[in-house]
């Protein structure tokens, strides 16, 4: 008995050295490519075979919302044009679990990393190549060692491995910014029958989204929803220095109150719009037009909602003197605040207004909000990949 239990602890000592916590292998150069069956965004399942008539393959793993994994992909795709009469084979294979993403792992991208929105995501990009999705089981991931979007691994005609790591050096959209192309260099070298000067690179980019970070996301959805939050008081001057902005953060400021029905039904896609962007320089500033001796039902309203101030914001708050960005006006006169924070603002509540770092306004809308919409357009000013 005890030779078969040390026996056991050595099988699995053995498995977690090779595979690691999450089970994921480490394939070395010269491994074969291990088999898949993945279905694709083409209506179709895919698997190793499938392209077992081309001289090499590369295998890379990308995803909907990583903005490295964005920032590569044009560079991809040129390469699989210059290839595309020797012999290069293209795939890839998405390995994240939607469930593994926190929301604020989001704020690059209108899109989650499920399967229906890889058809939207490919389609929108103009995606040359077959996408795969493995997020259900990522057994592939798992068996080809993806540690990150995009993390790519190239296979010759035996489908033996003879380069894996980052595409290339740049986690930048700008073609300029790369220094070093090595799964190009890569293929060029295969291609012509050369050794690989760079067999091994490490990845950079987004780390995969495992399943099993399920509680993890879990344990910080719950910490947004339970944050306090500091209610104060703020006259014109105020507003207006905070609309002038000259921060780094672009600004959404809603005007609403509790005893208004649109606000209180549009609150919870504010919050949703705020947990978003939440790794990004973005601030929602929220200022209640209810009566200052009603500060603690204001209070109540949006703690009850998750509201709190995220963490990460709080060292920009402090630099600007501030303690939150939860206000309530403590004027009279309602024309005199849309005066100040926007002239164009025909009346009623609640009022949004999304202003760039300059102070301009980028989008207003009066009424309860589209949340996809308003997600859309603080996006589409803040772009989807990362900037120098």
């Amino acid at each position: 008995m005890k030779t078969l239990h040390l026996i056991i602890v050595a099988i699995v000592s053995a498995t977690l050295s090779l595979f690691g916590e999450e089970g994921v292998a480490d394939l070395k150069i010269g491994d074969t490519a291990p088999d898949f069956s993945l279905p694709g965004i083409d209506g179709k399942t895919h698997t190793l075979a499938t392209y077992k008539d081309a001289r090499m393959l590369m295998v890379a793993f990308i995803s909907n919302h990583c903005p490295s994994s964005h920032a590569a992909e044009k560079r991809m795709m040129k390469l699989i044009a210059d290839y595309k009469d020797k012999g290069l084979a293209f795939v890839a294979i998405n390995p994240n679990h939607p469930d593994g993403l926190s929301l604020d792992e989001l704020g690059y991208s209108k899109y989650n990393d499920g399967f229906d929105d890889m058809k939207k995501y490919a389609a929108e990009n103009g995606f040359t190549f077959p996408y795969l999705y493995d997020g259900e089981t990522q057994h592939t991931a798992k068996a080809y060692g993806c540690l990150a979007t995009p993390h790519v691994f190239l296979f010759d005609e035996q489908r033996k491995l003879r380069y894996k790591g980052w595409f290339d050096d740049s986690k930048y959209e700008d073609p300029a910014t790369v220094k070093s192309s090595d799964a190009r260099n890569a293929v060029e070298a295969l291609a012509a029958g050369k050794a690989l000067t760079v067999e091994v690179t490490k990845p950079h980019g987004c780390s995969t989204k495992w399943l099993s970070k399920k509680g993890t996301v879990a344990q910080k959805t719950e910490k947004w929803d339970r944050t306090p939050v500091d209610v104060e008081l703020i006259d014109l001057e105020g507003i207006s220095a905070l609309r002038k902005n000259g921060t780094k953060k672009v600004r959404l400021f809603n005007v609403w109150a509790t005893w208004c029905a649109p606000c209180v039904a549009e609150f919870p896609e504010l919050v949703t719009t705020q947990r978003k962007f939440g790794l990004r320089d973005f601030e929602l500033i929220t200022l209640s037009t209810d009566e200052p001796k009603d500060a603690a039902k204001v209070k109540a309203f949006l703690e009850k909602r998750g509201a709190g101030l995220l963490d990460r914001l709080k060292p920009s708050l402090k630099a600007e003197g501030r303690t939150t960005n939860s206000y309530i006006y403590n004027g009279t006169n309602t024309a005199d605040l849309m005066k100040v924070l926007d002239p164009e603002w025909p009346g009623g509540i609640p009022h949004t207004v999304l202003v760039d770092t300059e102070g301009k306004i980028i989008w207003r809308h009066t009424g309860a909000v589209n949340g996809e919409e308003l997600r859309a357009k603080i996006l589409e000013h803040m772009g989807g990949v990362y900037k120098p």
